[in-house]
């Protein structure tokens, strides 16, 4: 029996439809079965899109209406993201009454984890693509198990079983798009540090798995940034800055290109490239030990 990969997608600010993900999943999935060239290849990824942005949609629909009402706001479909983007970013962060939002969405990528968790195996590789905010929440969530589990909240640790999987052991791939945590750096002292990509502990179930950290931007995006030139401790932790041009003949050249990396060949096909090496890397391994052990059982048997 083969080892899955667990997949979650995080969605970045905004309001997107609750099936954000499934062109993304086709294409993945598609290019995928090509590359690997197995049967039923497709049953190898396991993946749960985390729609967290749920947990604002009725206040953020309530405070667009309000602020168009009665106002002749010129860009309106550029100004709504803008603002979907501020009401997202504002509502995730703690406040001074605690940290019940952040709580809210880290329980909420917990809960997607442990539905991975059922699906391939508690100590599936973990695969996480992110998009615009949704890199922040990933890149928070991981961070706060690696390295501060002392602010994960009450609601998060609820959620989070003390499996491989959902403690982080056994994250292998991170990729960011069009994200703007260059940004968020500026909270933190010589601007921060990343999470670690693949997990130190890692090599516990997959020797030889190298991980990754690609990080997808567009030049003409004004939210998404490269980020190993942020400092040192990100120059180390990023495998590589991909410059793209996501978008089509409308948005490819003006700052609509954030929404639409997910569709881009040359983010999908880095990603599916990742995603064949790792599977290939735990499959053929244990493959390989399986077949060296039953050479030893055999020859044991006839000595």
């Amino acid at each position: 029996m083969t080892q899955k990969i667990a997949i979650a997608i995080i969605h970045g600010a905004g309001t997107p439809k609750e099936n954000f993900a499934d062109e993304m999943i086709k294409h993945i999935t598609d290019v995928f079965a090509k590359n690997l060239s197995i049967n039923n290849a497709e049953q190898e990824l396991v993946f749960e899109p985390v729609f967290w942005s749920s947990i604002f949609e009725s206040e953020q629909t309530e405070l667009w209406k309000r602020l168009q009402e009665n106002s002749d706001l010129n860009y309106s479909r550029l100004r709504q993201f803008v603002i979907e983007f501020l009401a997202d970013a504002i509502a995730y962060q703690p406040t001074a009454l605690g940290n019940q939002n952040y709580d809210k969405v880290h329980a909420l990528v917990a809960t997607s984890i442990n539905k991975l968790k059922e699906k391939a195996g508690a100590n599936a590789p973990l695969c996480i693509i992110s998009h615009s905010l949704g890199s922040i929440i990933a890149s928070n969530y991981f961070y706060d198990l690696q390295f501060k589990p002392e602010n994960m909240g009450c609601e998060t640790v609820k959620c989070t079983s003390n499996t491989p999987i959902e403690q982080c052991e056994t994250l292998t791939l991170f990729y960011t798009m069009g994200s703007p945590m260059a940004l968020w750096s500026l909270r933190y002292i010589d601007f921060g540090s990343p999470i670690t990509v693949p997990s130190p502990l890692i090599s516990k179930f997959y020797p030889n798995m190298p991980g990754e950290w690609l990080n997808f931007y567009d030049k003409d995006d004004v939210l998404a940034f490269p980020l190993k030139e942020v400092n040192e401790a990100y120059q180390h932790a990023v495998t590589e800055d991909v410059a793209v041009n996501a978008g089509g003949v409308l948005t490819s050249w003006n700052p609509l290109s954030h929404l639409y990396y997910d569709r881009e060949a040359d983010v999908i096909e880095p990603i599916v490239d990742g995603l064949v090496r790792t599977w290939k890397a735990i499959n053929l391994d244990k493959r390989h030990n399986e077949i060296k052990n039953e050479a030893m059982i055999t020859s044991n048997n006839k000595s």
